[in-house]
């Protein structure tokens, strides 16, 4: 078990990092349904893309020598996109499209722009080479050449690339699966009457939409009873149905704080308590085989520890290939006047100053404020033992890029 003092976050994600084991389930999905996944192998072009020389242009295709100053050309044929052309007549020229496949024989296209028509006859006012305007096949890909490497994660190009290529079904790594666990018999699930003691139950909220942003399945929601056996029951139980446990409180020192407590009986708890701020109160470990993130319990903690923690490991065992991220070094807003063993992550966002953009920081950072996260558009950076002036440059990551 990790000793009482804190540990730099860069300790902590190395430690989890390297306790990440990417999930190895695959499965074949349609085309449609692959976005945000991650490709489970190697895909390498099966053909040529484009499959034949096609037209980068609406205009004529013609035999570059056979164009001369003055001289006027027969229009022999006309190939509009999808439909198989005939061999490019000596000394003729053919009306195409873009995209219409080359006549045989022909080696340019002269854009229509450059072009005056009368009749059948055209007359070019433009200077013509061999290849213009022509895209060649194989251009975008080669037959045999990787097109997409496996833990690549799915964007609307990835699709699109996949559709050039003809492939309609992706062998995809199978989702995470996590179970989600919020503590505390104050919580009270939203639409209901708040009895004298109670809130609002927030954070299972909010990692139900970090962990759909994050492409996981959870398998399991549930509310802790703060008891130790109730906890001890549930987490076991958890840990038969998922890949990963979340959960959000139960952390810290106190009496009621049963997950930590659980977790260092079993002998599986690891880490705890981070140089961060927010999140100091973060545990890992494992439940039966199981790993278990334990988020702090406050809201704002939640969200920038799942963000700055739980994110990097969920990624790596996603089997995915961009696991590091890298922000943007922008002028502060703001200031920090006092020093702190703890790296900062203070919920910011990107505000025009004249012609330059700087990063501004939400008045009130405490962490169980979850309206500065609302307000923010991502986490500025503020190293350990570190002041920061007003125009000093500081890392900022934006919530997508955070989640992406």
């Amino acid at each position: 078990m990790a000793g009482q003092n804190l540990i730099s976050l860069d300790d902590a994600l190395n430690h989890l990092l390297g306790r990440a084991t990417p999930v190895t389930r695959a499965e074949a999905v349609n085309l449609t349904d692959c976005l945000g996944r991650i490709l489970a192998e190697n895909h390498y072009v099966p053909a040529d893309v484009p499959p034949a020389d096609n037209s980068a242009v609406d205009g004529y295709a013609v035999y570059h020598g056979d164009v001369r100053d003055g001289e006027a050309l027969t229009v022999s044929d006309r190939v509009p996109a999808g439909t198989a052309p005939a061999p490019l007549q000596p000394g003729t020229a053919v009306r195409i499209f873009t995209g219409s496949e080359i006549p045989e024989g022909a080696d340019a296209v002269v854009m229509q722009e450059r072009v005056e028509r009368t009749g059948d006859s055209i007359m070019i006012n433009a200077t013509v080479s061999s290849g213009q305007n022509i895209r060649r096949r194989g251009q975008d890909l080669t037959k045999g050449a990787l097109a997409l490497a496996r833990g690549t994660r799915i964007r609307p190009q990835e699709m699109g690339l996949l559709a050039s290529t003809g492939i309609n079904r992706v062998p995809v790594l199978a989702k995470l699966k996590v179970a989600i666990l919020t503590t505390g018999d104050e919580l009270v699930d939203p639409g209901q009457p708040l009895a004298p003691g109670q809130i609002y139950n927030t954070n299972r909220y909010t990692l139900l939409g970090l962990l759909a942003e994050a492409g996981c399945d959870v398998t399991l929601c549930e509310s802790l009873e703060d008891t130790r056996d109730a906890t001890r029951q549930t987490l076991t139980r958890a840990a038969a149905e998922a890949d990963l446990i979340i959960t959000s409180g139960g952390v810290s020192v106190g009496e009621e704080d049963h997950v930590r407590a659980v977790l260092e009986e079993s002998g599986k708890l690891s880490l705890w308590r981070l140089a961060i701020k927010p999140g100091k109160p973060l545990a890992f470990g494992e439940v039966a085989g199981t790993p278990v993130i334990g988020l702090p319990g406050n809201p704002a903690s939640v969200l920038v520890t799942f963000m700055v923690v739980a994110m990097p490991y969920i990624r790596k065992r996603q089997g995915r290939s961009d696991i590091v991220l890298t922000g943007e070094r922008l002028p502060a807003a703001f200031e920090i006047t006092e020093t702190s063993v703890r790296r900062e992550f203070v919920r910011a966002r990107k505000e025009n100053a004249g012609s330059e953009v700087q990063v501004a920081a939400f008045p009130n950072q405490s962490s169980g404020v979850m309206s500065s996260a609302c307000w923010a558009s991502g986490l500025a950076i503020v190293p350990e033992n570190t002041r920061v002036a007003r125009g000093d440059l500081v890392t900022f990551y934006s919530f997508n890029e955070l989640l992406s």
